[in-house]
């Protein structure tokens, strides 16, 4: 039975301020609505629609309207979201502007939620797919608690687009910026190859997976201090086609993103029109809420091709440490090919940024392997100690924020789940991790270093080839974000294919 299911029955319901006493919201499914093309807002019953419980807003096309969930409104600073249980927690500057949002939401007479500019300048290919589409969450039965509903897994449309001409429309929106990086895929080897003149056959059973931290818009714009990227460059009306050129260049059947604040106006229904179902967990105490203008909390985001994959499982973790739950999480999703009809468990993950945190870093690292341990292995299995293979392979992506030195990658390094990283396959001696995955320039310096990975199961998966990364030639002075790169981490792209049984 597919199912979607939360780790930790502490998983937030509200937006609350780390050390905010967490306080009992609203009914989940209480809903503001605005309807687009009238003045007038109109509440909905819960017969009509259930929210998903982390979710502030999202788009409903199919009924032309745009829907809050006051029992998430977030007290942050900034933010027109609010819930009437955090007011008395607010400072005198805040409650006032609280209480003035809460009632106007009461009263029907403000516009529902911004949305930023991420629905306001569509694709042409995609118009008729968001109007005869619904991007609205389907929660799936198992596990599902009718109070506190799930962020479930998204459907692709009936009337899928043409990966093909959305790239074109991609290209003609970026006419008048630099061309993207061309970068070549490495056999591991065989050197450079191009990947569409391999065999086949060979392909056909090739599982590629591409792994990218896209810098969430309100962080880029608002936090991140990029100070040789001109804010023009991280203008969202263009930057999000320089995402989606990257991702239809590469055409993962498998993709893992971190700090996504666009997923429910952009990404799930332009991929699903593609034929990407899709998972989203947003992080607890997003840092995007606290920028004015926010377009809600970024988290991470795992796509799978359906026509490829299905579905038998996905989990939305909150990662603890020390048993304290923490503000970083993951998706783990348990996929079965159609090709081979084999098992696989596919994680997304991104964890605590910064220096001095290594050791909190170390610890949402364990606590993700103990609950990829107990995923991963079949109800019949063994159930000894941690130290016996996983019944399903695994494929581990993420942003861990942490170089090769660090301890959280020292335990996925040396795991009993097998593990092994798959960019290693870049070097000559294949156990160095490439220079740099993140190249950026803030306030405090030049930071050019390797955050980001794919672990792999090594005797489940073969390493058939790996994306290189740019030369700093093509990165330029100027690093990452710019004109013709839309974020400050560079994709990871790796094909992947089963070994045999008997291997």
């Amino acid at each position: 039975m597919h199912a979607h299911r939360e780790m930790n029955g502490n998983y937030p319901t509200g937006g609350q301020s780390p050390g905010e006493k967490e306080m009992e919201p609203p009914p989940a499914n209480a809903a503001i609505a605005m309807y687009r093309q009238s003045p007038a807002a109109s509440p909905l019953s819960s017969s009509q629609l259930t929210l998903p419980k982390e979710l502030p807003a999202f788009c409903a096309p199919t009924h032309r309207m745009l829907v809050m969930n006051p029992g998430l409104l977030n007290s942050l600073a900034g933010s027109p979201y609010y819930s009437v249980t955090h007011i008395g927690n607010l400072n005198n500057k805040r409650k006032k502007h609280a209480i003035q949002t809460w009632q106007k939401c009461s009263a029907g007479s403000i516009t529902v939620c911004p949305m930023g500019s991420g629905a306001s300048r569509l694709y042409s290919s995609l118009a008729q797919t968001l109007v005869n589409n619904s991007t609205t969450t389907t929660p799936l039965a198992h596990h599902q608690d009718p109070q506190h509903p799930s962020q479930g897994c998204h459907s692709p449309p009936e009337h899928p687009t043409d990966p093909l001409e959305l790239l074109r429309e991609c290209e003609e929106a970026l006419r008048d910026r630099p061309p993207r990086l061309l970068r070549a895929f490495i056999c591991p080897g065989e050197g450079e190859v191009d990947r569409e003149e391999v065999d086949n056959s060979a392909t056909q059973r090739t599982i590629r997976v591409m792994q990218w931290n896209i810098l969430a818009q309100a962080l880029g714009e608002g936090m991140d201090s990029f100070v040789n990227c001109p804010l023009e460059a991280l203008n969202w009306a263009e930057r999000k086609y320089l995402i989606l050129e990257e991702i239809l260049t590469y055409r993962p059947h498998i993709l893992c993103l971190q700090e996504v604040d666009h997923y429910y106006d952009t990404f799930q229904p332009i991929l699903a029109s593609l034929g990407y179902r899709s998972n989203f967990c947003p992080k607890p105490w997003s840092p995007c809420l606290d920028v004015e203008g926010n377009n809600g909390p970024d988290g991470c985001a795992l796509f799978y091709d359906e026509a490829r994959f299905d579905l038998v499982d996905s989990v939305n973790v909150r990662l603890c440490a020390v048993l304290i739950p923490t503000n970083q999480v993951a998706v783990v999703t348990t996929l079965r090919c159609r090709v081979t009809g084999r098992r696989l468990c596919v994680a997304v993950t991104h964890l605590k940024a910064r220096s001095g945190w290594e050791r909190l870093r170390s610890a949402q690292g364990s606590d993700l392997l103990r609950n990829l341990t107990t995923l991963t292995q079949s109800p019949g299995g063994p159930s000894g100690p941690i130290g016996i293979a996983p019944d399903t392979p695994l494929l581990v992506c993420g942003d861990f924020n942490a170089v090769p030195s660090e301890d959280v990658y020292q335990r996925f390094a040396s795991s009993p789940l097998i593990l092994d990283s798959a960019y290693k396959r870049l070097s000559r001696d294949g156990l160095s991790e490439p220079a740099y995955t993140t190249w950026k320039i803030r306030p405090t310096g030049e930071c050019c270093t390797t955050l980001d990975y794919i672990w792999y199961s090594r005797e489940a998966f073969r390493v058939d080839a790996v994306l290189d990364m740019p030369t700093e030639e093509q990165i330029g002075p100027n690093r990452l974000p710019s004109y013709n790169y839309p974020s400050d981490h560079l994709s990871l792209v790796c094909d992947f294919s089963f070994k045999k049984e008997e291997e």
